[in-house]
């Protein structure tokens, strides 16, 4: 995947209730459920059920950061 179709399909969930899978490291993740709020050029912001957090699409290609709709 590139960049620029990563941010379209991120565009695409914008004010959609989403669940967020991080790979933080050693087999671990955090889990959090958030709309997305902002997208900038190299970044986006999620409102979290636990804060404001931030992503990027770097994240988003190698699948650091999962995301998928709520059900």
């Amino acid at each position: 995947m590139n960049i620029k179709k990563i941010k379209n399909d991120i565009l695409e969930l914008k004010d959609i209730k989403l669940k967020i899978k991080v790979n933080i490291g050693r087999n671990k993740h955090e889990y959090y459920e958030g709309i997305i709020e902002k997208l900038y050029n190299n970044l986006f912001t999620v409102k979290t059920n636990k804060g404001v957090k931030s992503f990027t699409y770097a994240d988003v290609a190698i699948k650091q950061v999962i995301l998928s709709k709520f059900t």
